[in-house]
């Protein structure tokens, strides 16, 4: 039996498999896990800064074209409007535009989801929020061949799990973006390996 994917409509809200609350629960014939998606404190962070320095440099372009201070601290009014005030015009119009887009994926919280493995059913189920709607992939348990920890230090630091998949690319199922412990990692995949009953990878 093959994989299949099986996107769901907006209007239909998160699949079941969506609803778990913590990082992980069982009851013995089932494991769900669910992940942490874009709306967390250090993305908060980063589009409150974006905003706020691209409300400044539009004010101060703003500033600069209209001859008085919008802004309450500096002397805005004081920049020559070419090129000076156009430039920073451009670029607040440019960070606005980023921060719009970082508040759209904090508001979907694009990326969260749950990961749940029945083995009732023999089935795994990978659920994801999209910006459009709910992504859905299903794998049979028996096409599951290991669970692999992939871990690379450096200036781009990964700290992950994947499902090693008969027939397939590797299957994330930690989150994007920001690393997770590593002793949290290897925890997780620990107890999905003895779920699975495959081997662990990576360690």
């Amino acid at each position: 039996m093959a994989a299949s994917q099986a996107p769901l409509g907006p209007s239909s809200g998160p699949p079941r498999s969506a609803a778990a609350g913590n990082r992980g629960q069982a009851d013995g014939s089932v494991l769900e896990q669910a992940v942490l998606g874009s709306r967390r404190l250090s993305n908060l962070l980063t589009a409150l800064v974006v905003s706020l320095g691209g409300t400044g440099f539009l004010l101060a372009s703003a500033s600069s074209r209209l001859g008085r201070d919008l802004l309450p601290m500096g002397n805005a009014s004081q920049l020559v409007w070419l090129p000076q005030g156009l430039v920073m015009g451009l670029y607040g119009l440019a960070a606005v535009l980023l921060a719009t887009y970082l508040w759209l994926v904090i508001g979907l919280d694009v990326g969260s989801g749950s990961n749940r493995f029945d083995r009732s059913s023999g089935q795994a189920v990978i659920s994801r929020r999209g910006f459009r709607q709910w992504i859905t992939v299903e794998i049979p348990l028996r096409e599951i061949q290991a669970v692999k920890v992939e871990v690379r230090d450096g200036i781009s630091p990964r700290r992950r799990l994947v499902l090693r998949v008969q027939g397939r690319r590797d299957l994330p199922l930690t989150r994007v973006g920001e690393p997770m412990p590593l002793a949290e990692v290897e925890l997780a995949g620990a107890n999905l390996a003895r779920f699975l009953a495959v081997p662990l990878e990576g360690l």
